[in-house]
């Protein structure tokens, strides 16, 4: 069967490491990158006889994420024992939340090519993350890192309302962006911070029941998600057209070859084998303590999006892709009041900022520079100091060595010249050596002018002050 008879069903299992200063059940530091098996104690490692302490703000974050994402917050709440085996979980058990987590029946509204729609979030559970094993192709064994085993997590697990891949990118960026702007996680896709299980299965148009799911595991780019899948539900299709039956299981997706491999059969909630965690007393929350979370969550996207299209009168375009990240919003807001022109900030962040950051695959959180350095760089372009096209080249150079714009200009020789002597003599020579473009003007050819003064700014590597050029060219050609 062709492709447009079958429908695509998914659900996305999104795992966010939280911002924490220390990790979940004990005081071990959380932060990422240290040397490997430094962060870690006899609790994180599961020692004999050691005891989890819950860490509050864990708690706190969840409720946060919750509310952010209209979900009931369960006031009696629980921790479960999650029993599996793999190497780089100590305890051979993950402590997790299974029938009473703390937050459920919420939802996201996102944009799409075909309008809004909410999707449904199932639940929010705090958890555990577990350690990472690092691979030796060499000797050909692994190295247990339990560095991350203990890092807070939340997972938040979405209903199967996704029907399209569209839908998929369009949720997981919302809820990004709504974790960015509470700043319960830095969201660092590259770090593990965020990361996806993607369920997927196909139907029938028209089918009521939904068919067998696959599930791609630890997902933690927008680009390889969207690809993998395309390939997964190509690969279901052809499977059902064959004769072929659909097998529940846990899948990776190789990046290198563009292909879903599969890993072991899908596990079902009796195969954890869950029980109450024996060590940790229940979660009570009161309504007082609700409302307090409720009450310190930041202005959201939307309400910032409004803002923005009311306060500046920006287009409904870029007003959407500023607040679509907290890293971007805030280089915008910050950068405006250093140096009062919001709209020139605007369009450095939409045009430039966002080329580059496309072009180099990187996230808003990871701009190497600051609103200080990004107002700066407006004021100088403002004051006539440098030309906008020398600011181009002052961007690039923020995100290779980011330091003070004034030091950048100096130190390249990119100071603008403005000195009216100095560019009618070139102004002159360039007339002199392109007698055509003068007769071509003469004759009203407006494309002239221009090419005159590309002529001339190329003379200058770009230092000569346009409106300065343009205005001595026009004089110069209308004697």
């Amino acid at each position: 069967m062709a492709k447009e008879n079958y429908e695509v069903v998914m659900g996305l299992e999104v795992h966010a490491e939280l911002s924490t200063k220390t990790k979940i059940f004990c005081s071990c530091p959380t932060s990422f990158g240290a040397a490997p098996n430094t962060q870690v104690c006899p609790i994180c490692m599961a020692m004999p006889g050691t005891l989890p302490v819950l860490n509050e703000k864990v708690v706190e974050y969840a409720v946060k994420a919750g509310l952010a994402t209209n979900c009931e917050i369960e006031k009696n709440s629980k921790n479960d024992r999650k029993n599996y085996f793999y190497p780089d979980l100590p305890k051979a058990y993950q402590i997790s939340q299974y029938d009473k987590p703390l937050c459920k029946n919420g939802y996201i509204e996102i944009e799409t090519s075909k309008g809004k729609k909410k999707i449904g979030i199932t639940r929010i559970h705090i958890e555990e993350d577990a350690g990472k094993l690092n691979h030796d192709d060499l000797s050909g064994g692994a190295l247990v890192d339990l560095n991350r085993a203990g890092v807070p997590l939340i997972e938040i697990v979405s209903e199967p309302d996704f029907r399209s891949i569209e839908e998929v990118d369009s949720y997981l960026k919302k809820l990004k962006s709504i974790l960015e702007y509470i700043e319960v996680s830095d969201c660092k896709m590259q770090e593990g911070s965020f990361r996806a299980d993607v369920n997927t299965s196909i139907r029938q148009i028209g089918a009521k029941e939904f068919g067998t799911r696959t599930e791609m595991k630890n997902m933690n780019s927008f680009r390889s998600i969207t690809r993998a899948l395309e390939y997964e539900i190509q690969r279901q299709i052809d499977v059902v057209d064959n004769g072929g039956i659909i097998t529940q299981e846990t899948l990776r997706w190789d990046e290198v070859s563009g292909k879903t491999f599969s890993m072991r059969d899908k596990e079902d909630a009796q195969d954890y084998r869950y029980f109450p965690e024996p060590d940790l007393v229940a979660i009570n929350l009161s309504e007082e303590y609700i409302n307090n979370v409720k009450n310190s969550l930041p202005e959201m996207p939307e309400s910032r999006k409004q803002r923005y299209l009311e306060e500046y009168k920006l287009s409904e375009k870029d007003a959407g892709i500023l607040t679509s990240s907290k890293y971007l919003s805030d280089l915008f807001e910050k950068a405006s009041k250093v140096c009062g022109n919001y709209k020139a900030v605007n369009n450095w962040i939409i045009s430039d900022i966002s080329r580059i950051l496309n072009e180099t695959e990187m996230d808003p959180i990871e701009i190497p520079f600051d609103a200080n350095q990004l107002g700066k760089l407006v004021i100088l372009i403002d004051n006539g100091t440098i030309s906008s096209s020398i600011g181009k080249k002052v961007l690039e150079e923020l995100f290779e060595n980011p330091r003070d714009p004034e030091d950048i200009i100096k130190e390249k020789g990119w100071i603008q010249i403005s000195d009216e002597g100095a560019i009618k003599e070139i102004v002159l020579k360039i007339i002199e050596a392109n007698p055509q473009s003068v007769i071509d003007f003469k004759a009203g050819k407006d494309r002239a002018l221009g090419f005159l003064v590309g002529q001339a700014m190329k003379e200058t590597k770009g230092k000569a002050n346009p409106q300065l050029l343009n205005k001595l060219f026009l004089e110069e050609l209308k004697k």
